[in-house]
């Protein structure tokens, strides 16, 4: 929760009074001066480092082979540790072999489709038969001794031929018709079936080439996999074995439920053994890394912080953000280094809310920390990243400022009040307040260098009371 030192609450003025004797508090005087008044801000932050990365295992195997321990400091690139993963090598050996067999070319022939019918015609052992029987015909009728007989059946023979000979070349003209009719239906035909063809080798060569782009996306992907079995620092770091540990939250719920009361803290701790029994552990968090251990596809290996900048993450109350900007500096203290202030400097004030502890809200501020040093000017040692720590931020600062003690406010509605002293009495001024500093507290209007204030007992006193 974010404290703001500066004005003392009316309520704990009030709280104060009431502990007190039953007699009436000697109000005291003192004189408005100008000095610096310095307002402070007080926020929970925890240490974050540049970068962090957890690397996992691409696919299930054996650590064959582990070149750190915890705490080294490795380069960007260098090896960490190698895995054994004949599944990866499987599927890589199978990814080629069918982005191989995509890659064959698949052709159902370019040229076109032709039909063609021989052409209709009549049979010529029709014609030879036909002029052997007029022949025959003829040589008959020659035979007739009358001679009137004989010109007649000659006469009616050769009109039958006549005839015939016409009869004949009307056959060929239709036959020739429907030939040039039925070569023209089968060419429309051939053009059909030769489209559809091309048609179909234009859709396959479609799924082909889709088919090519899947294949050569599974084996890059196989041939990835393969590569990150060799685990490399992706930047320079501090190696941690392993992912993350999960016990530190297990530990904070347990400090939690044992602040409870006797009753509350049975039923508290019986929910969470249960909700521990029915937990399903996920990946290697925090588990032991060594080689010959077997890994399962995305558990934890080595995790690499880079902790060349270290920064803070403070979490800042909704009454105070406003007040914070990018370059505002700080004095930042650890429970870890006793006596050890650090200094900071405000990088980013975020926008997103989240609940505070009291049932607020409070924002994200980070900061860039900077070098610690011990009271007696030693440097301090660099925290660890997950360190707490409380910011004190220096939100505003008047140099050469009208002020009064903290004391002489006193709180009237919205309404900010001090009790000065004139002609020997006490009159009622509403101030307007600047920066609100431990001690002091800047007055931008109400009350002028010089004057004198009711410093300690302003609650008590009252319109035209006599003051010394």
């Amino acid at each position: 929760m974010t404290t703001r030192r500066g004005i003392i609450p009316l309520l704990a003025v009030l709280l104060a009074a009431g502990c007190s004797s039953s007699e009436p508090q000697q109000a005291q005087v003192a004189t408005v001066t100008r000095t610096t008044v310095s307002e402070v801000v007080e926020a929970p932050a925890t240490v974050g480092a540049r970068a962090t990365a957890t690397l996992t295992a691409p696919a299930s195997g054996t650590i064959a082979r582990l070149y750190v321990q915890d705490g080294d400091t490795v380069e960007k690139g260098q090896i960490l540790a190698k895995i054994s993963s004949p599944q990866a090598k499987q599927q890589l050996s199978a990814a080629r072999k069918a982005d191989r067999q995509a890659a064959k070319p698949v052709s159902f022939g370019a040229a076109p489709v032709s039909v063609r019918l021989p052409r209709l015609r009549l049979p010529s052992s029709l014609d030879a038969h036909v002029a052997k029987s007029f022949a025959r015909a003829r040589k008959a009728a020659k035979s007739i001794g009358d001679r009137e007989t004989r010109a007649r059946l000659l006469a009616a023979i050769d009109a039958a031929e006549k005839s015939q000979g016409a009869q004949r070349r009307a056959l060929g003209e239709v036959l020739d018709g429907l030939t040039r009719s039925i070569d023209q239906t089968l060419s429309q035909v051939s053009g059909q079936v030769s489209a559809g063809m091309s048609g179909l080798s234009a859709s396959m060569a479609s799924l082909r080439e889709a088919s090519r782009a899947q294949t050569k996306a599974a084996l890059r992907a196989a041939e990835q996999t393969v590569d990150a079995l060799v685990v490399r620092a992706p930047f320079d770091g501090v190696v941690t074995l392993g992912g993350a540990s999960s016990a530190g939250g297990a530990a904070g719920l347990g400090a939690l439920v044992a602040q409870l009361p006797a009753g509350l803290a049975a039923q508290a701790g019986a929910g969470q053994a249960a909700a521990g029994a029915g937990a399903v552990p996920t990946g290697r968090s925090g588990g032991t890394i060594a080689t010959g251990v077997p890994v399962a596809a995305g558990d934890p290996i080595v995790t690499v912080t880079d902790v060349s900048v270290l920064t803070l993450s403070a979490d800042v109350d909704e009454t105070d953000v406003l007040l914070v900007r990018k370059g505002t500096p700080g004095e930042v203290e650890f429970d870890a280094v006793s006596g050890a202030t650090y200094t900071a400097t405000v990088t980013g004030v975020g926008v997103t809310p989240k609940e505070g502890a009291t049932g607020g809200v409070s924002y994200p501020v980070r900061l860039r920390l900077g070098k610690g040093s011990y009271d007696d000017g030693s440097p301090a040692p660099a925290p660890k990243p997950g360190m707490s720590a409380v910011v004190r931020l220096a939100v505003r600062q008047s140099e050469n400022a009208t002020a009064v003690p903290a004391s002489a406010i006193v709180t009237s509605g919205r309404e900010s009040i001090v009790w000065a002293v004139r002609d020997g009495k006490a009159e009622r001024r509403v101030v307007r307040l600047g920066a609100q500093g431990d001690a002091v507290v800047e007055i931008l209007s109400g009350v002028s260098p010089g004057e004198r204030v009711v410093v300690k007992g302003a609650d008590t006193v009252r319109p035209g009371q006599a003051l010394s």
